[in-house]
């Protein structure tokens, strides 16, 4: 049994202007000591993803639809003082802004301990030697004098390690990284990014990292979700999706990569803007930016669509490729397709 599985999940924020569909019938599983990377650009639903986990979503935001599942019990709609118990304890977070996610008015060891203290039985002389144990985990220096310094003391890097310290002290099965390093410089960015290796192997949990880093996925991750307008557009092994990719907007985000063969050459952007979300177009929600789409993209959306037992994709052209060399019948074609009227992701 999968520990984590997502089911056809649905999250909207209603606003003033209307329903906006953030998370638009995802689903997902993932299993003990993995890594799974959600990869899109910012407005593609990744965050709500993991806020609809937790489900600690702003008060606009609920979820609309689906399962999430953890350990085979079900989250959605089991209440508050369920999921008390599953923040910090099974399930832990770290924001991609170490400043704004610590108190500045709090020493680091009151905050570390404070957390320690509400999600386990130990008294304050255990929280603080479990405090000062984790920071020398996340190779933090001087852990007993940091223990009384404040946020600001502290470097961006050294901020979260501190996160990463603090999800960690429960020893959750889940930590989910919301673009943990977006705020850190290449350097300290590739010292966060081993640390989180080293500590996933040594510890065993699973992790959800979510970014928009094609470079982050491909160090870290066993598979990948690619999202876009709240969707998921193709899913599969790291290596499927890196060197056999199947659906034009993840081409679009590999051709954007600088590597050392686009040395001195212009990358080629994804051009165009992201889908208003409150007006969702019939078709594949990328259709008016892809350079390929064909007229049924407009109007019709594609089912997903397996590649092979490690991958799949939801675009027409694999559909198109399929009927053209004899491995999809075209008397088959319709069950691809998803009405203009049906939002299903």
């Amino acid at each position: 049994m999968a520990l984590l599985e997502v089911k056809d999940l649905r999250t909207s924020f209603f606003t003033d202007a209307g329903e906006v569909k953030a998370v638009n019938g995802i689903s997902f599983e993932l299993d003990h000591g993995k890594v799974l990377g959600i990869v899109g650009e910012s407005g593609s639903g990744k965050s709500v993803t993991a806020y609809s986990i937790m489900q600690i979503l702003a008060g606009t935001g609920r979820i609309v639809g689906g399962s999430i599942k953890l350990d085979g019990e079900e989250l959605v709609g089991s209440g508050e003082n369920v999921m008390k118990t599953v923040r910090g304890n099974k399930i832990s977070i770290i924001f991609q802004d170490p400043m704004t996610s610590l108190n500045p008015t709090y020493t680091i060891g009151k905050q570390l301990t404070e957390a320690i203290l509400l999600h386990t039985n130990r008294d304050r002389k255990q929280a603080w030697d479990r405090a000062l144990e984790m920071l020398r985990l996340v190779n933090v220096n001087d852990p007993e004098r940091r223990m009384k310094q404040y946020p600001h003391e502290f470097s961006g890097g050294m901020r979260q390690r501190v996160m990463i310290a603090m999800a960690l002290a429960c020893e959750p099965d889940i930590l989910i990284a919301d673009e943990p390093t977006t705020a850190l410089d290449v350097t300290i960015q590739a010292q966060i990014l081993e640390l989180m290796a080293r500590l996933q192997k040594e510890l065993g949990m699973a992790i959800i990292m979510i970014t928009h880093d094609l470079g982050v996925v491909a160090q870290l991750c066993d598979e990948v979700i690619v999202m876009y307008a709240g969707s998921i557009c193709e899913q599969g092994t790291a290596d499927e999706i890196f060197y056999n990719p199947h659906h034009e907007y993840t081409k679009g985000l590999m051709r954007s990569i600088p590597t050392a063969d686009t040395a001195g050459k212009k990358l080629r952007p994804i051009t165009g803007t992201p889908i208003d979300l409150l007006n969702m177009p019939k078709g594949c929600p990328f259709a008016p930016r892809c350079e390929n789409a064909m007229k049924i993209c407009i109007t019709k959306r594609c089912e997903r669509m397996e590649i092979n037992s490690d991958h799949a994709a939801s675009c027409w052209l694999n559909v198109k490729r399929g009927i053209e060399n004899g491995t999809i019948s075209p008397d088959a074609f319709n069950d691809f397709a998803v009405e203009g009227g049906d939002d299903r992701g």
